[in-house]
């Protein structure tokens, strides 16, 4: 069944994704999934035709995902209103029927897209329908069965919205809709506890998403912070685990009632299995443990925000100084030394601990920078044998700068053969990389003042190459 998917307008290169992955969480054959545009739109539209099995995964989709707006069965579809009507006629009776019998109500409404219509218009729009035969009563709060008319226009200039090129109506019935109080909920301006880098939530529910976490599922952020991505993945459903080099972050907070435990206590979750102090860099998992998660969610640190940490500090890893014990009278309020943390380590730490402890088809999601010179070189992501990457999302931050939000599926085993061609990868990906990745000079790069960015005292001759329209770089 094909299905009219409505998006809302932020967050474009998220979207198809987080549709996809739901998809799969819900029980659809990847084969059967498809994707086509309406007629003369353009790729970053809103609207988006997709091809389910069900209604009740269209609904399921619509309902918990946080960049649909609704899933729309589509009657009708033209430029005007006349063709519309066509279109809707010729629609079978035999799908149209059941949603208009005598013992049913229904309510009409009507969106637009790049324009607003007054209230006089909208009623003209539906009072327009009178050839569809609903026999059923009108109920503006709580319908049996709502229908849309979505309308909008050309748009040939840049109005903060991609350009249409042709005037497009479609009507349909509403299978599914969004429920976007969950975002209000859990927005960072009330959370109990945060810090710095807390992952912003609608960002947080995203990756929650991507990584499929439900109930009956073990979700682990080896970077956790302040908890906000096990925070969402925990209003899925799923079991959360966390670790963190800080001790003072997942043992202290700010005090006993503001912590990373006061942020699930605040909204009602579980707890988390554990939180643990741990090193990336030196797990302390048991040799023989392997395959615990179905699910590892973070946001690595690599350095424009807050810098990497290890284990050993500066002058022990530099070899100037030998390791040394802590005494037994200092060890109950000792916080270990730590040095500098390279990202392409970090990677490279990462993708080893998700080889070896997520399940077969668990999922790695998680960010990576991407800085853009001059030269518009190809952006190499890191790989590993035991990954097949399914997604890539980029969330554009700046002419420089983006992060792009990688989504890995677990399709081979963990073992030592394994181990050693991962190796190999990391030191092609530690070459490439390793002007802006293991020098640590990622922050100045980002921060530091493009070149391109001169003044034109012509205004009419420099045409930014890059559309801005809205969306594109929230």
């Amino acid at each position: 069944m094909w299905f009219l998917c409505v998006f809302y307008h932020r967050l474009l290169d998220f979207r198809k994704p987080e549709v996809e992955a739901l998809a799969e969480l819900f029980g659809e054959d990847e084969s059967l999934l498809q994707w086509r545009l309406p007629e003369h739109h353009h790729n970053d539209t809103p609207f988006h035709f997709v091809h389910l099995s069900s209604e009740e995964i269209a609904r399921n989709i619509a309902k918990r995902s946080i960049l649909v707006k609704g899933m729309y069965e589509l009657w009708g579809q033209g430029s005007s209103y006349e063709e519309l009507k066509d279109s809707i006629q010729t629609f079978p009776d035999s799908r149209k029927l059941p949603f208009l019998a005598p013992d049913s109500t229904f309510r009409i409404s009507v969106e637009t897209f790049g324009k607003a219509l007054t209230f006089d218009e909208q009623r003209e729009r539906i009072n327009s329908l009178t050839y569809i035969p609903f026999q059923g009563k009108v109920n503006l709060k709580k319908p049996d069965h709502k229908f849309f008319i979505i309308e909008m226009d050309e748009s040939e200039e840049n109005n903060g919205l991609q350009p249409i090129l042709q005037r497009r109506i479609f009507f349909g019935r509403e299978v599914g809709f969004a429920d976007r109080k969950l975002l209000p909920t859990f927005q960072l301006k009330s959370r109990t506890y945060l810090g710095p880098t807390a992952m912003d939530a609608e960002m947080a529910f995203l990756m929650a998403n991507q990584a499929k976490a439900t109930s009956g599922k073990l979700v682990y952020d080896p970077f956790v912070g302040t908890g906000s991505i096990l925070v969402s993945a925990a209003r899925f459903g799923a079991m959360t685990m966390g670790a963190d080099i800080d001790i003072r972050v997942v043992r202290d907070g700010r005090g006993p009632d503001c912590n990373v435990w006061s942020n699930f206590k605040q909204y009602g979750l579980p707890m988390p299995v554990a939180l643990l102090r741990m090193d990336n860099n030196l797990p302390p998992w048991r040799s023989g443990l392997k395959e615990i998660f179905d699910a590892i969610i973070c946001d690595p640190p690599y350095g424009v925000r807050a810098g990497g940490r290890k284990s050993g500090g500066r002058k022990i890893l530099r070899g100037t100084v030998d390791p040394y014990t802590v005494p037994e009278d200092k060890r109950s309020d000792h916080i270990p030394s730590t040095g500098a943390y390279s990202l392409v380590e970090c990677v490279h730490d990462l993708l080893h601990l998700a080889a070896r402890m997520l399940v077969m088809k668990g999922r790695l999601v998680f960010f990576f920078p991407v800085l853009r010179d001059e030269n518009g070189s190809e952006v190499k992501f890191p790989e590993h044998p035991c990954f097949k990457l399914v997604a890539v999302s980029e969330q554009i931050l700046s002419s420089r700068y983006s992060r792009v939000l990688l989504t890995m599926v677990k399709v081979e085993p963990y073992s030592e053969e394994v181990e050693e061609a991962a190796r190999l990868m990391h030191l092609e990906f530690r070459e490439n990389h390793l002007k802006w990745l293991e020098e640590g000079n990622i922050h100045s790069s980002v921060f530091k003042p493009s070149d391109s960015c001169q003044v034109h005292t012509d205004t009419k001759s420099f045409k930014d190459p890059k559309p801005k329209y809205r969306g594109k770089y929230v």
